[in-house]
């Protein structure tokens, strides 16, 4: 079969010929429709994630959407290795499976999948999000981002505040639940920026980034208030003066989607493909060839926003 193959850790995956998987027990290939490119499909490709290096050789893709050999159409995130999602067929875990409705776009549903999911789950499970609170998105041009905006603003918050590099698509966040954008490449006090933005205490904060806009995020923070750590874009490693957390009881938390209940992420996803169809959420997708791997995974490694880069294995 075609597939996205890791060769060596470190490198780009090649489109190529790869062993076609087979079902066992416990274990369902799955016909894939559409897989999602996503910064942790890179990082799991360095062979220096947590989760350990993946066997040489084998296929990327975390998450995808596809078919059962019964016609059933599932949302597949626990796949058996070296079988990833980028193939024509993967090897996925019967019990993690997610029904995908069959009017919903396999582009869109993919997109759904760990980037939404991660959105979702970061607001409504590990923030403790209370209706009429401030939420800023760090990040917020991202495919992770962009979702959360709409989350929170779905998930009761009182206000919402959009951060990112200066750009047409931070701006139409405003016409996605954004309250307020704060471009971060032109506030001269990105502090004093986010404090006028949040127009109060900031109470969660949404950060794909890390590094200098984390820090910010956090001296603009009010008490009590909770910085999701949810991706490293800007910078793998921050300075933080001790004060900082203590003056106003700050609580920093990580999160990783891989952590929420099976049963917790499946009603989750169950919420957001009802409000992708009903169009409460929109997610921008570019749909791409499989066989265009090469080119797409080093659009990923640059991490400059847009779209959701969405591969796509059958012509």
């Amino acid at each position: 079969m075609r597939a996205a193959i890791l060769h060596e850790h470190g490198s780009t995956p090649r489109f190529g010929e790869f062993d076609e998987p087979a079902a066992g027990p416990g274990r369902v290939v799955v016909d894939v429709e559409a897989a999602a490119l996503h910064h942790l499909d890179l990082h799991k490709a360095t062979g220096t994630f947590y989760t350990g290096p993946p066997p040489l050789p084998s296929v990327v893709g975390t998450d995808g959407v596809g078919r059962l050999a019964d016609g059933r159409r599932v949302y597949f995130d626990v796949i058996v290795q070296p079988f990833g999602a980028m193939a024509e067929r993967a090897l996925a875990d019967a019990d993690a499976l997610f029904d995908v409705p069959d009017d919903l776009d396999a582009a869109v549903a993919a997109a759904l999948s760990n980037t939404a999911l991660g959105a979702w789950l970061a607001l409504s499970w590990r923030s403790d999000l209370e209706p009429g609170e401030t939420v800023l998105v760090l990040g917020a041009t991202g495919a992770v981002g962009g979702v959360a905006v709409q989350a929170a603003k779905l998930l009761g918050a009182g206000r919402v505040v959009a951060a990112a590099r200066g750009s047409e698509r931070l701006t139409g966040l405003l016409d996605r639940g954004a309250d307020a954008i704060v471009a971060l490449d032109s506030a001269a006090d990105l502090t004093a920026a986010l404090r006028e933005a949040a127009g109060g205490p900031i109470d969660v904060t949404i950060d794909t980034l890390w590094g200098e806009p984390a820090v910010a995020a956090m001296h603009a923070a009010g008490r009590g208030s909770r910085h999701l750590q949810v991706g490293q874009i800007a910078d793998l490693d921050i300075t933080l003066p001790a004060p900082t957390l203590r003056s106003v009881s700050l609580d920093v938390r990580g999160f990783s989607v891989a952590h929420p209940p099976v049963d917790v992420k499946r009603d989750a996803h169950r919420r957001l493909v009802e409000h992708a169809r009903r169009g409460d959420i929109v997610l921008d997708v570019e749909r791409i060839p499989l066989a265009d791997v090469g080119s797409t995974w080093e659009r990923q490694r640059a991490a400059a926003g847009g779209p959701k880069l969405v591969l796509i294995p059958h012509d």
